[in-house]
């Protein structure tokens, strides 16, 4: 008698928890996290380009990439798979490029854009979901063509002194406020994350025309690099926008906050786990499941912007995946960086 009690224990248990198990939406238990559904996509869904949802939450169709070089550029950490984004943002870098060049910035050194579909990543940003976010290295591009190995342990420089909230200005250049004035400057840039430090320099040295300076806004981290974001872009109806910035240049209380203790002292509690590591694909726009269902382009060159000619800023403005969208061709080798 009582080893029989042990055993039926068990059984009620296993029955009570088959009963949970099918109360639940078909699927709920096993549901994967959206981080490895697109962050495993080698290639961009071939169709209208849209954003979807919001900078933090959402996903990108008809992703296009910046090439690994261009006259003014060179894209880093290649590896990651993250130079993809909307035509109007890669088209957007395109032109900061030449035209900070005229500035006196020698080049932009890309960091990470967004996934070929967007969606979470597996590592890193909580944002850069949708193809609107691009990090731009502090680092000027150096005059040589950095190899892929160099691309992947070659450093961005951070702009601050050595555990200080404030700008070192042996490494600060007017060249740098330039670039940063330039990027504002788009009507599709709606803000630039930078550190607070910079926002301050900023805030303290540029004469003459203010305005800009509204959109650059004080965040964590960002001492870099500066991160540009735009705004939804026409068609991209499912696109939810951010707040506007405040009125004004930015340069007062909301500015002092961040030096004093709050922003930097240590959160209270448990630590929790990131959204991005735990958001599921139910949570995602619906249309984000129609995103990774799509076929890919013919290839990854066939839709990046600067590579050999392959793509050019008109037309990716045209919409070039009617012309290029196929499975049955295969995907050709990268051009290699020397």
């Amino acid at each position: 008698m009582n080893g029989i009690v042990p055993v039926w224990t068990s059984c009620r248990f296993m029955l009570i928890a088959l009963a949970i198990a099918f109360a639940l939406p078909p699927g709920a238990q096993a549901e994967p996290l959206a981080k490895n559904l697109f962050g495993h996509k080698k290639l961009p869904a071939a169709i209208a380009p849209k954003a979807h949802g919001f900078y933090s939450k959402g996903c990108l169709a008809g992703g296009i990439a910046i090439a690994a070089d261009g006259d003014h550029w060179q894209a880093m950490r290649l590896s990651r798979n993250r130079r993809w984004g909307h035509p109007r943002l890669i088209t957007l870098l395109e032109r900061l490029s030449r035209e900070a060049a005229q500035d006196g910035w020698p080049g932009l050194m890309v960091g990470d854009i967004s996934q070929p579909r967007g969606g979470p990543m597996l590592t890193g940003h909580a944002s850069h979901q949708i193809g609107l976010d691009a990090d731009i290295w502090l680092r000027p591009m150096p005059k040589k063509r950095l190899s892929r190995k160099e691309r992947e342990t070659v450093s961005a420089i951070s702009v601050l002194k050595k555990n200080s909230l404030y700008v070192d200005d042996r490494v600060w250049t007017r060249a740098h406020a330039a670039v940063l004035k330039r990027a504002a400057s788009y009507a599709e840039v709606e803000r630039i994350l930078v550190h607070p430090g910079i926002k301050k320099k900023l805030c303290d040295t540029v004469k003459g025309d203010r305005g800009w300076l509204r959109k650059i806004r004080p965040f964590w981290g960002h001492h870099y690099h500066f991160h540009v974001r735009i705004g939804c872009p026409p068609g991209s109806t499912g696109c939810k926008r951010q707040a506007r910035t405040a009125a004004g240049d930015g340069c007062d209380k909301s500015l002092a906050w961040w030096f004093t203790e709050e922003p930097w002292r240590p959160a209270k509690g448990p630590k929790r786990p990131k959204r991005r590591d735990v958001m599921k694909l139910s949570q995602l726009p619906k249309a984000c499941r129609a995103v990774l269902k799509a076929a890919g382009p013919v290839s990854a060159n066939a839709v990046t912007l600067g590579y050999n000619g392959a793509l050019t800023a008109a037309k990716a403005k045209a919409g070039v995946f009617s012309q290029v969208m196929s499975l049955d061709v295969p995907v050709p080798r990268p051009r290699p960086v020397n």
